[in-house]
Protein backbone atom coordinates (compact mmCIF):
# COMPACT_ATOMS: atom_id res chain seq x y z
CA UNK A 1 0.00 0.00 0.00
CA UNK A 2 1.04 3.42 -0.88
CA UNK A 3 2.32 5.80 1.86
CA UNK A 4 2.51 9.37 1.08
CA UNK A 5 4.67 11.88 3.67
CA UNK A 6 3.15 16.06 3.53
CA UNK A 7 4.81 18.57 5.35
CA UNK A 8 2.37 21.47 6.56
CA UNK A 9 3.54 25.61 6.64
CA UNK A 10 3.98 25.06 10.75
CA UNK A 11 7.14 22.28 9.97
CA UNK A 12 4.37 19.35 10.91
CA UNK A 13 4.06 16.01 8.82
CA UNK A 14 1.38 13.95 7.99
CA UNK A 15 1.59 10.44 6.57
CA UNK A 16 -1.32 9.14 5.10
CA UNK A 17 -1.69 5.20 3.40
CA UNK A 18 -3.71 5.27 0.31
CA UNK A 19 -6.93 3.07 0.27
CA UNK A 20 -9.01 4.93 -2.54
CA UNK A 21 -7.72 6.99 -5.39
CA UNK A 22 -10.19 8.80 -7.21
CA UNK A 23 -9.98 11.54 -10.22
CA UNK A 24 -12.66 13.66 -11.04
CA UNK A 25 -13.35 15.00 -15.02
CA UNK A 26 -14.97 17.37 -16.62
CA UNK A 27 -15.11 19.46 -13.46
CA UNK A 28 -15.22 23.09 -13.83
CA UNK A 29 -17.65 25.29 -12.75
CA UNK A 30 -18.23 27.49 -16.00
CA UNK A 31 -19.32 24.96 -18.96
CA UNK A 32 -17.56 27.38 -21.28
CA UNK A 33 -14.27 25.91 -19.23
CA UNK A 34 -15.99 22.66 -19.24
CA UNK A 35 -16.12 22.19 -22.91
CA UNK A 36 -13.05 23.55 -23.95
CA UNK A 37 -11.52 20.87 -22.48
CA UNK A 38 -13.49 18.80 -23.93
CA UNK A 39 -12.65 19.82 -27.17
CA UNK A 40 -8.96 19.91 -26.30
CA UNK A 41 -9.28 16.46 -26.14
CA UNK A 42 -12.19 15.39 -29.27
CA UNK A 43 -8.85 16.90 -30.98
CA UNK A 44 -6.81 13.96 -29.65
CA UNK A 45 -9.65 11.71 -30.43
CA UNK A 46 -11.33 11.24 -27.16
CA UNK A 47 -14.78 10.55 -27.01
CA UNK A 48 -16.76 13.42 -25.18
CA UNK A 49 -18.48 12.07 -21.33
CA UNK A 50 -21.82 10.75 -21.00
CA UNK A 51 -22.20 13.28 -18.30
CA UNK A 52 -20.10 15.68 -16.49
CA UNK A 53 -18.64 15.86 -13.87
CA UNK A 54 -17.06 12.59 -14.03
CA UNK A 55 -15.10 10.60 -11.47
CA UNK A 56 -12.68 7.41 -11.96
CA UNK A 57 -11.67 5.47 -9.52
CA UNK A 58 -7.69 4.96 -9.95
CA UNK A 59 -5.50 1.59 -8.53
CA UNK A 60 -4.44 3.98 -5.21
CA UNK A 61 -0.76 2.33 -5.51
CA UNK A 62 -0.88 4.87 -8.91
CA UNK A 63 -0.63 7.89 -6.04
CA UNK A 64 3.03 9.18 -6.23
CA UNK A 65 5.41 11.39 -5.14
CA UNK A 66 8.00 10.97 -7.80
CA UNK A 67 10.04 13.35 -9.60
CA UNK A 68 10.19 10.58 -12.82
CA UNK A 69 7.37 8.97 -14.99
CA UNK A 70 8.23 6.16 -17.17
CA UNK A 71 6.09 5.83 -20.32
CA UNK A 72 5.40 3.49 -22.87
CA UNK A 73 5.25 6.20 -25.87
CA UNK A 74 5.21 9.41 -26.81
CA UNK A 75 1.63 10.94 -26.60
CA UNK A 76 1.53 10.94 -23.24
CA UNK A 77 1.03 14.28 -20.76
CA UNK A 78 -0.06 15.73 -17.58
CA UNK A 79 -2.56 17.96 -16.37
CA UNK A 80 -2.52 20.70 -13.67
CA UNK A 81 -4.92 19.89 -10.74
CA UNK A 82 -4.97 20.18 -7.24
CA UNK A 83 -5.69 16.86 -4.55
CA UNK A 84 -7.74 16.16 -1.53
CA UNK A 85 -5.55 14.25 1.18
CA UNK A 86 -7.95 12.88 3.96
CA UNK A 87 -5.81 11.78 6.71
CA UNK A 88 -6.35 10.90 10.67
CA UNK A 89 -6.49 14.28 11.80
CA UNK A 90 -7.38 16.41 8.74
CA UNK A 91 -8.29 16.92 5.24
CA UNK A 92 -5.31 18.55 3.22
CA UNK A 93 -5.03 20.36 -0.03
CA UNK A 94 -2.05 20.04 -2.16
CA UNK A 95 -0.81 20.03 -5.76
CA UNK A 96 -1.33 17.64 -8.53
CA UNK A 97 -0.18 16.34 -11.97
CA UNK A 98 -2.32 13.72 -13.67
CA UNK A 99 -0.55 11.98 -15.81
CA UNK A 100 -2.38 10.54 -18.91
CA UNK A 101 -1.85 8.42 -21.79
CA UNK A 102 -3.52 9.68 -24.88
CA UNK A 103 -3.32 6.85 -27.20
CA UNK A 104 -5.21 4.68 -24.12
CA UNK A 105 -7.98 7.48 -23.61
CA UNK A 106 -9.13 7.46 -26.86
CA UNK A 107 -10.33 3.92 -26.14
CA UNK A 108 -11.51 4.76 -22.67
CA UNK A 109 -10.74 7.56 -19.79
CA UNK A 110 -10.76 5.30 -17.06
CA UNK A 111 -8.17 3.04 -18.79
CA UNK A 112 -5.50 5.95 -19.76
CA UNK A 113 -6.31 7.27 -15.64
CA UNK A 114 -4.91 3.27 -14.57
CA UNK A 115 -1.48 3.92 -17.13
CA UNK A 116 0.37 6.53 -15.32
CA UNK A 117 0.57 8.00 -11.75
CA UNK A 118 -1.06 10.87 -10.05
CA UNK A 119 2.32 12.81 -9.15
CA UNK A 120 1.54 14.76 -5.92
CA UNK A 121 2.77 17.56 -4.18
CA UNK A 122 5.16 17.29 -1.45
CA UNK A 123 3.74 20.04 0.45
CA UNK A 124 0.00 20.79 1.50
CA UNK A 125 -2.05 23.06 3.28
CA UNK A 126 -4.69 22.03 5.69
CA UNK A 127 -7.90 22.82 3.91
CA UNK A 128 -9.30 24.55 6.71
CA UNK A 129 -6.61 26.74 6.81
CA UNK A 130 -7.21 28.06 3.16
CA UNK A 131 -11.18 27.08 3.19
CA UNK A 132 -12.48 31.07 2.92
CA UNK A 133 -10.27 32.47 0.35
CA UNK A 134 -9.57 29.11 -2.04
CA UNK A 135 -10.86 30.55 -5.31
CA UNK A 136 -8.27 33.14 -4.89
CA UNK A 137 -5.38 30.57 -5.01
CA UNK A 138 -3.92 29.93 -8.37
CA UNK A 139 -3.46 26.59 -10.47
CA UNK A 140 -0.78 26.86 -13.07
CA UNK A 141 1.34 24.23 -15.09
CA UNK A 142 4.47 24.84 -17.16
CA UNK A 143 6.01 22.15 -20.03
CA UNK A 144 9.76 21.95 -21.21
CA UNK A 145 11.51 20.26 -23.90
CA UNK A 146 14.62 19.53 -20.95
CA UNK A 147 14.92 19.09 -17.88
CA UNK A 148 13.19 22.52 -16.34
CA UNK A 149 9.78 22.88 -17.48
CA UNK A 150 9.65 26.77 -18.72
CA UNK A 151 6.84 27.26 -20.81
CA UNK A 152 3.46 28.28 -19.16
CA UNK A 153 0.59 25.44 -20.54
CA UNK A 154 -2.20 26.16 -18.02
CA UNK A 155 -2.71 29.55 -16.01
CA UNK A 156 -6.31 29.35 -13.57
CA UNK A 157 -7.68 29.52 -10.10
CA UNK A 158 -9.07 27.23 -8.37
CA UNK A 159 -12.36 29.10 -8.90
CA UNK A 160 -12.57 27.35 -12.25
CA UNK A 161 -13.25 24.02 -10.76
CA UNK A 162 -15.65 22.83 -8.70
CA UNK A 163 -14.60 23.12 -4.70
CA UNK A 164 -13.00 20.91 -2.45
CA UNK A 165 -16.90 20.58 -0.43
CA UNK A 166 -18.49 19.89 -3.29
CA UNK A 167 -16.34 16.75 -3.55
CA UNK A 168 -16.02 15.99 0.03
CA UNK A 169 -19.96 15.70 -0.17
CA UNK A 170 -19.76 13.59 -3.03
CA UNK A 171 -16.95 11.14 -1.34
CA UNK A 172 -19.52 11.27 2.12
CA UNK A 173 -22.41 9.65 -0.58
CA UNK A 174 -20.23 6.91 -1.59
CA UNK A 175 -18.98 6.37 1.83
CA UNK A 176 -15.51 7.63 1.10
CA UNK A 177 -15.07 10.27 3.07
CA UNK A 178 -12.30 8.46 5.60
CA UNK A 179 -8.61 8.37 5.80
CA UNK A 180 -6.50 7.38 2.94
CA UNK A 181 -8.98 8.70 0.15
CA UNK A 182 -7.27 11.18 -2.22
CA UNK A 183 -9.37 12.35 -4.74
CA UNK A 184 -7.73 14.44 -7.87
CA UNK A 185 -9.80 17.59 -8.93
CA UNK A 186 -9.96 17.33 -12.68
CA UNK A 187 -8.07 20.33 -14.61
CA UNK A 188 -8.14 23.57 -16.54
CA UNK A 189 -7.62 24.22 -20.26
CA UNK A 190 -4.52 24.30 -21.55
CA UNK A 191 -3.45 26.95 -23.62
CA UNK A 192 -3.46 26.52 -27.76
CA UNK A 193 -0.34 26.39 -29.54
CA UNK A 194 1.63 24.60 -26.72
CA UNK A 195 2.83 21.08 -26.80
CA UNK A 196 1.67 18.94 -24.56
CA UNK A 197 3.98 16.22 -25.05
CA UNK A 198 6.50 17.35 -23.28
CA UNK A 199 9.64 16.00 -21.14
CA UNK A 200 8.81 18.05 -18.06
CA UNK A 201 6.15 19.37 -16.32
CA UNK A 202 5.64 21.17 -13.14
CA UNK A 203 2.00 22.14 -11.77
CA UNK A 204 1.95 24.88 -8.93
CA UNK A 205 -0.83 26.26 -6.65
CA UNK A 206 -0.04 29.67 -5.11
CA UNK A 207 -1.86 31.19 -1.82
CA UNK A 208 -1.58 34.93 -2.49
CA UNK A 209 -3.03 35.17 0.94
CA UNK A 210 0.23 33.77 2.83
CA UNK A 211 2.20 34.07 -0.02
CA UNK A 212 3.14 30.23 -0.07
CA UNK A 213 3.13 27.80 -2.48
CA UNK A 214 3.08 23.52 -3.04
CA UNK A 215 4.13 22.21 -6.41
CA UNK A 216 5.14 19.26 -7.77
CA UNK A 217 7.50 18.65 -10.96
CA UNK A 218 8.92 15.45 -12.53
CA UNK A 219 10.46 14.15 -15.78
CA UNK A 220 9.30 11.82 -18.42
CA UNK A 221 11.54 8.62 -19.45
CA UNK A 222 10.29 6.91 -22.23
CA UNK A 223 10.69 3.00 -21.60
CA UNK A 224 12.80 0.62 -23.60
CA UNK A 225 10.37 -0.12 -27.04
CA UNK A 226 9.32 -4.20 -25.89
CA UNK A 227 10.35 -7.41 -27.61
CA UNK A 228 7.78 -9.63 -28.75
Amino acid sequence: MTTLSFELPDGTKRNVQVKHLLNAGYAGREQEEVQAHIAELAELGVPGPATTPALYPVSPYLAQQVSEVRVQHGRTSGEAEWALVITDEDVLLTVACDHTDRELEVHGVAWSKNASPDVLGRKAWRLDDVRDHLDKITLKGWVGDGETPDTLIQDSSLEALLSPDYWLAVLAERGLNQPGTVLISGTVAMKQGVDQFARSWKVEMTDPVTGTSVDAQYVVEKMAEPIG
